[in-house]
């Protein structure tokens, strides 16, 4: 059997996920990575991290499909007993997620289910399929965002989703407790670099504009972050929400 932990991370294929999936492996930490498109760029994930000496697999999910999560664990089970000789993983990161930009006025409920689908219902309905497998003592990571304590126009709908994440977050470690599972959420403030966030200069220059540290963050300010909570020095952060924006609109 494998004594090595084992990460589910959602979304690993670029941007922030890539980084959290590389700052996992440094620490020791085999990967499970899921990519909704890009293949050949959640392959060179997999290479990078088996270059520090750990394992990983990457597998394609789309997480606003729930039709899909019943084979997607089926896979998920198949991989820990091949590949890493377990039946069980020990850190979920709900990370995958798209953007939007969009009034309140000109929202259309197309847009509002694919925000729901993906920042919610399917981060909901994804842990909820990945119980059986975590392991007792295991963690959860949501990735929320400083929107849901800042407001700026355009992002009520991705915000309000990702509030619903955070309620979520503390319900699962008050019914999760029991097993020993822990689970919190890191919220980002704009982070440029590989992610589907627009980025121009005058963006960048605005968010730096609003940061107490004045600059802006790249995916590698956010990856060590996930990466800490995963690790024994955060066993008693539970329930918590830790923002890391470089002190945005403080």
């Amino acid at each position: 059997m494998s004594t090595s932990k084992i990460a589910l991370l959602t979304g690993g294929s670029r941007g922030l996920g890539k980084d959290m999936a590389l700052k996992l492996a440094q620490q020791g930490i085999d990967v499970i990575l899921t990519y909704r498109s890009q293949q050949a760029e959640a392959a060179a994930v997999v290479a990078e991290i088996e270059a520090l000496g750990r394992r990983a697999v990457a597998l394609p999910l789309n997480t606003a499909d729930l039709s899909t999560f019943e084979a997607f664990f089926a896979q998920v089970a198949t991989v820990l007993t091949d590949t890493f000789g377990t039946d069980r993983f020990d850190f979920l990161i709900n990370n995958a997620g798209t953007s939007l930009n969009a009034p309140i006025a000109e929202t259309t409920e197309a847009q509002f289910d694919e925000m729901l689908n993906v920042h919610f219902k399917g981060v909901f309905f994804l842990t909820q399929g990945a119980l059986p497998l975590l392991r007792d003592g295991g963690r959860i990571v949501n990735i929320s965002s400083a929107t849901t304590r800042s407001s700026f126009a355009g992002v009520s709908v991705y915000a309000a989703m990702k509030g619903a994440v955070e309620v979520f977050t503390r319900y699962l470690a008050l019914e999760l407790g029991s097993r020993g599972i822990a689970a919190n959420v890191v919220a980002p403030g704009a982070v440029f670099g590989g992610g589907a966030m627009t980025d121009t200069p005058e963006i960048r220059a605005w968010v730096a504009s609003i940061t107490a540290l004045g600059r802006t963050a790249e995916p590698d300010d956010i990856g060590g972050i996930v990466a800490f909570l995963c690790s024994n020095s955060a066993r008693w952060l539970n329930g918590q929400r830790l923002e890391a924006t470089g002190g945005m609109v403080l």
